[in-house]
């Protein structure tokens, strides 16, 4: 049936989902204008960043363990055509990302692809995505802290002659008990979220500047390793796609996990100053910037050091200095800080957009609402502390690569019903305000979902089994509560939790 545009842009019609008052069932949609005034209701979340903070945080969540830990482990599939690899992930990311700085501008609401659907696909396909995020982001978190393990380790090494013992250095699989230095990092970050989005965004910003200044002074000495010391630059690109193409195309399956910081931008839409301007700027603005960091650094690590060498490497970028580029040991400690300052932004970054996405959820009745209620700094401290602890356990126990695998999955997911959800509001609401609009719809979104198709084809059958598991525990919870829950199936007015 088709739909008409309804008052102050909303619209009624089968599965409207607000559009008429009785509407009701799991494709119900919610009306944008609706989601935009919820967010002010009842003392919600505090506006308090602006575009530099919002791409500070996109640069926060992007720029981590994709290149200080994950090249390591992808490189083993590509070797030195590594290169290609980030491109391809790279152009993947930014039709989505169009996409995403779309629908961010124009219905700014905390809760990312978990909001956007509400409103174009239907609260069941919204809890779905809302499900998939909390796994997404929260094993993406442990992911990083796991390579913030492995470069503690290395730091302590060489600075002070430590070794961790091998039982609280790393999860069982990968021959230890338990990571303690991960635990102690998911635990530090979670803290300071419930302090406040203010002092978050302050610390990433902080952060984000230091690990940009140690990412071009490893460019510097890389470059002037290859190019003037003696012996200098012992890898080399010769064979360049030692595994082929099949070798480019799995390795960026597996490093796409690294691209899932603009995602996390669009989670801070309530908090946003001017979100309609400064959210596409950040989302695209960062993702742009971090894929050419990633390409120019993974060319001199490449050509620092061998590709079988670099493979399976907890520390990969220090390893790159002490192995081609003539260097004391001095450069690799310094490379070190600037990866545990790095991955603690992404930590920080990422749990945060969880700790929205279930805020959102909750506020909608689809999870218990009590869990989403606000602090006086109006922070949604109960949804932190809980998913800091049940990360602090996942990262404790389980190793790096199949954790990165399941993040992958999920967010090629997400990204999927972005793409889709941005031609369904074109054609349902054409004349919304839009502060950013995706050039040659539905081309480029089409685009961008064939992309992320093609990667997770790619992906292991393991990881999928995994992933529809997930997925069917979630369909479970929202038929056994979320469905009698919602406040959109009850007819109820949605407000923020107060304090």
């Amino acid at each position: 049936m088709a739909t008409a545009a309804g008052p102050q842009g909303g619209f009624a019609g089968r599965g409207s989902g607000g559009g008429q008052v009785g509407e009701r069932g799991p494709w119900a949609r919610k009306p944008t204008d609706q989601l935009v005034e919820e967010t002010g209701a009842g003392g919600g979340l505090r506006k308090a960043v602006g575009a530099v903070s919002l791409t500070a945080m996109g640069l926060g969540a992007i720029i981590g363990t994709g290149i200080f830990v994950i090249i390591g482990e992808a490189i083993s599939l590509s070797g030195p055509a590594i290169v290609l690899s980030f491109a391809l992930a790279g152009i993947t990311c930014v039709f989505s990302a169009l996409s995403y700085s779309e629908l961010a501008s124009t219905i700014p609401v905390s809760g990312s692809a978990y909001t956007y659907s509400y409103a174009t696909l239907g609260e069941l396909v919204a809890w779905i995505i809302g499900w998939d995020l909390i796994l997404e982001y929260g094993v993406s978190v442990a992911a990083v802290a796991v390579g913030w393990g492995g470069y503690l380790q290395s730091l302590l090494d060489s600075l002070f002659g430590i070794n961790l013992p091998d039982a609280i250095a790393g999860p069982p699989g990968d021959g230890g008990t338990v990571n303690l230095p991960a635990v102690v990092l998911v635990l530090g970050v979670t803290a300071l979220l419930c302090v406040g989005v203010r002092e978050s965004a302050r610390s990433n910003a902080a952060m984000v500047g230091f690990k940009l200044a140690v990412l071009a002074l490893f460019v510097g000495l890389g470059a002037y390793a290859i190019f003037f010391h003696a012996g200098g630059g012992a890898g080399g690109f010769s064979p360049f796609a030692t595994h082929g193409t099949s070798g480019i195309v799995d390795a960026a399956a597996l490093i796409f996990f690294a691209y899932i910081g603009f995602d996390a931008v669009s989670t801070a839409g309530e908090e946003a100053e001017r979100p309609q301007r400064d959210l596409p700027i950040a989302i695209v603005g960062s993702l742009l910037i971090a894929t050419i960091i990633y390409i120019i650094v993974s060319l001199v690590a490449v050509g620092l050091a061998p590709a079988d060498k670099l493979g399976g490497s907890d520390a990969p970028l220090a390893d790159a200095l002490e192995i081609g580029g003539g260097y004391g040991a001095w450069a690799a400690d310094i490379l070190s800080v600037g990866a545990l300052v790095a991955i603690t932004s992404v930590v920080l970054t990422v749990l945060y957009g969880q700790t929205r996405i279930m805020f959102c959820m909750t506020r909608d009745g689809l999870l218990p609402r009590g869990f989403g209620k606000l602090s006086q700094r109006r922070t949604p401290v109960r949804i932190t502390v809980v998913f800091g602890l049940l990360i602090a356990v996942l990262a404790a126990l389980v190793p790096l690569t199949e954790i990165a695998k399941l993040v992958n999955i999920g967010t090629l997911f997400a990204f999927v019903l972005v793409n889709v959800g941005v031609v369904i509001l074109r054609r349902t609401q054409p004349d919304l305000e839009r502060g950013f609009r995706v050039p040659f719809v539905p081309v480029f979104p089409i685009i961008g979902t064939l992309l992320c198709f093609y990667l997770m084809s790619k992906l292991e059958a393991t990881t999928w089994l995994r992933f529809g598991v997930w997925l069917v525990v979630g369909l479970v919870l929202y038929f056994a509560y979320g469905r009698t829950h919602s406040r959109l199936q009850r007819g109820e007015p949605v407000e923020t939790p107060a304090a």
